[in-house]
This record gives structure tokens, sequence and C-alpha cells, in this order.
């Protein structure tokens, strides 16, 4: 079986394994809970290798959340971040308005990832960090499809891209939320979360489609 034929494994959420390509939304107001559902898609398992772009600024905690979902997955991830503290193999970024460089360094990166693995996860953790920051959403709507899921057609890649609802980003989080579920291959709504228990409501994974709860 070739690579571009393996299923990428996942672990705490309702389906097991994501083809290759797959581009995954993920939708909520709590901040820890996508956190952890963001990790739960993008640690990187054996022999792959992960690249996150973190616009809330705490490279640090997002290691920590991939390490938790599986051992030394933040230290086989690149962080594109904009942490003061930039450290290792994290790059910097300074300043999220600027969407066409945080689009060339993000293929740069992608470049320089597949000199060392055939097969990686992508993800952007928050989406509405630049949304935020620029002052026309398309600009938004064009890095994301030219330079983030264009990367998972050419590649053996999954991605994630995280939109937190309950930011104030001078539009409804809705209206965003609508224009990206379209260039999205699935989808996951967290709808409530009670304790250590978030209920989801799932799209575009097949028999895994519907609600269900998992565990935090």
């Amino acid at each position: 079986m070739s690579s571009l034929e393996q299923a990428f494994s996942v672990s705490g959420l309702p389906v097991a394994e994501l083809d290759n390509g797959t581009s995954v939304l993920i939708t909520g107001d709590d901040t820890e809970a996508l956190r952890t559902l963001f990790a739960r898609v993008v640690a990187p398992r054996n022999e792959e290798a992960g690249l996150v772009l973190d616009t809330e600024g705490d490279a640090r905690s997002l290691r920590r959340s991939l390490d938790s979902v599986v051992s030394g997955a933040g230290d086989a991830s690149t962080v594109l971040t904009t942490d003061v503290s930039v450290s290792g193999d994290d790059v910097g970024i300074d300043d999220l308005s600027d969407v066409t460089t945080i689009g060339m360094s993000l293929s740069n990166l992608t470049a320089e990832i597949q000199q060392e693995t055939d097969r990686f996860r992508t993800g952007v953790f928050l989406c509405t960090g630049i949304c935020t920051e620029v002052d026309d959403m398309r600009s938004v709507y064009r890095f994301l499809n030219t330079n983030f899921l264009s990367s998972l057609r050419r590649n053996d890649a999954i991605g994630v891209c995280v939109v937190d609802t309950s930011a104030d980003i001078g539009t409804e989080t809705s209206s965003l939320v609508a224009g990206l579920d379209t260039s999205f291959s699935a989808r996951i709504d967290i709808e409530s979360v009670d304790s250590r228990e978030a209920t989801l409501s799932l799209s575009g994974f097949n028999d895994a489609d519907g609600e269900a709860t998992v565990s935090l």
C-alpha cells in the first residue's frame, strides 16, 4: 500500500481515521475544547510531521496539547507563531494582518517538511485570530484556499482550521463559518461543553455524521 492510500489515525474522536487530503473545519466558543480537538487531529504520529499556525501567541501550550495526544508530537511539529518567545524550530510572525507573508511562510515551511517526510498534518489555531486583524475578509479566504488547503490537495496530508465563534471579528462569525464551510471536506461543531465532556455535531465523515459526545 502506498503512503497516499494510508489513512491518518486520530484518537478521542468519533472517527478513528481520516483519508489523505481531508480538511476539517472545527467551530465552537470554548477555547480549551477547541484546542483539545485541534490537537487530536493535528498531533503527528510515527514518521509524520506537524505544521501549526498559532495566532494565539502560545506555542508552548500548543506543543503541550500535541504531546498530550501523542508523546513527542510537540517536538515533531513546527509552529509558525505570534509568540514573542520563539525558540527551537518555531518561526515568528510579526504581523497577523500581513496574510500574504504568512501564506508565503507557511508554503516555505511545507516545502521544508516535505524534504524530511512524505506525510504531515497541518492546522490553523485560530483562524479568527487572523480575521480580527485584517481589513478585508476576502484575504483570509484566499490565504486558506491558496496556501493552506492547496497543500493538502498536492501532498500526503490532512489539515484542520479552527474558528472561535465567540471572537469579535467585526462581522457575524456565522457568516465566516458559512463562507469557509464550502471549502472544507468535513466539519465538527462543538455544540456544548459540560464538565469534561463535549457534545459535537459532525458532518462530512460519512458513517460518523451526526451528534456525538467525547471526553475532554
